[in-house]
């Protein structure tokens, strides 16, 4: 389906978003495995324009997801562990709709959740066999709503950190990456380190984790007497775009998920390298439960069942995020450590 002025306002507003509220989130857009990403850096560009044709962000978006039946080893477990889901039969399934592609609430109504982030909750509600029930949260409020019992599981973006697994059980279901854009006829065409932005001008979010790369990378050029990049600070993504569209920058670095979802919607960015967020750390993006309370190895199960049978692909095409794709869902994989 063809993306209408309308859709293309709502997918604006998600991405500013990012923008306004980045410093609650950029921890939890962080790392990732950048290799495989970078080899595929190139092609993405065209690969996300074509599926751009595809986004709907009406509440259709939702009745068209991908859909499974029960996995059957993960009903079985769900039935050992001594789970009991928060309303019976239900999956409550926070998420933060505040953020294309991640999350978004439907542009034809007000309580419709669309986005990434819904479509692996659906998934695994579907797998568990239960009804997908997802709930719209702040995103700063979900770490009280698990572990009070608020909500059965947490889909939204969220990074493994090495404090949190104290708390929280967590199933990986996608790479954690930074992008670096620039202008889709720009003649930079890979950003992989230190050497590749000397003397470039870069957009970047004050205080983030994308700036303590580039800070980091700074010193690495001017200890070898190169030309450092310049950081370039603006107040709103609106503000950035116009001035990478104008040449008066020659590059953005920042989460990935949200710019690869405003390059395939304008076709005026091409992604040219990917960085784990938490660099030289990585860890992923999953699903997380309270801690102990028996879930977190059914949602594995249902989430290595799609990755297996091809489901998950299509949810990752969906939304333009194949460059974020995994091979195997892990239950408590490596985090980011704790800050010093």
């Amino acid at each position: 389906m063809a993306i209408n002025k309308k859709q293309v306002g709502v997918i604006v507003a998600g991405v500013a978003a990012v923008a306004l509220i980045g410093g609650g989130i950029v921890w939890a857009v962080g790392a990732g495995n950048s290799a495989a990403a970078d080899d595929d850096a190139k092609g993405s560009t065209e690969e996300q324009v074509a599926a751009a044709t595809q986004f709907d962000l009406t509440s259709q978006n939702a009745a068209d997801r991908p859909s499974i039946e029960p996995v059957q080893a993960a009903v079985d477990a769900l039935d050992a562990s001594g789970f009991t889901p928060i309303q019976a039969g239900k999956l409550t399934v926070a998420v933060s709709p505040y953020a294309a592609p991640l999350g978004v609430l439907a542009s034809d109504d007000d309580t419709t959740i669309i986005g990434s982030e819904a479509d692996f909750g659906a998934l695994i509600a579907d797998g568990l066999g239960l009804e997908y029930n997802p709930v719209a949260v702040n995103w700063a409020d979900w770490p009280l709503g698990i572990q009070s019992g608020k909500y059965d599981l947490i889909a939204s973006n969220v990074t493994v950190t090495e404090e949190r697994k104290e708390l929280y059980d967590f199933a990986s279901y996608r790479q954690d990456l930074l992008g670096f854009y620039v202008q889709a006829d720009s003649e930079i065409d890979s950003i992989t380190g230190s050497e590749d932005i000397t003397g470039l001008k870069i957009v970047v979010g004050s205080g983030t984790n994308q700036e303590k790369i580039l800070l980091a990378w700074n010193e690495e050029l001017e200890g070898a007497g190169e030309t450092p990049a310049e950081l370039v600070y603006y107040d709103d993504q609106a503000a950035a775009d116009l001035a990478l569209s104008s040449g008066r920058v020659d590059a953005s670095f920042g989460p990935n998920a949200t710019a690869a979802y405003r390059a395939a919607t304008t076709g005026e960015t091409k992604l040219v390298g990917t960085v784990n967020g938490g660099w030289p750390e990585t860890a992923p993006i999953a699903a997380g439960t309270a801690k102990g309370n028996g879930l977190i190895e059914p949602v594995q199960l249902v989430l290595q069942s799609i990755i297996d049978d091809g489901t998950y692909d299509e949810v990752l095409e969906r939304w333009a995020l194949t460059t974020e794709a995994i091979d195997a869902s892990e239950i408590n994989p490596p985090g980011l450590p704790k800050s010093e």
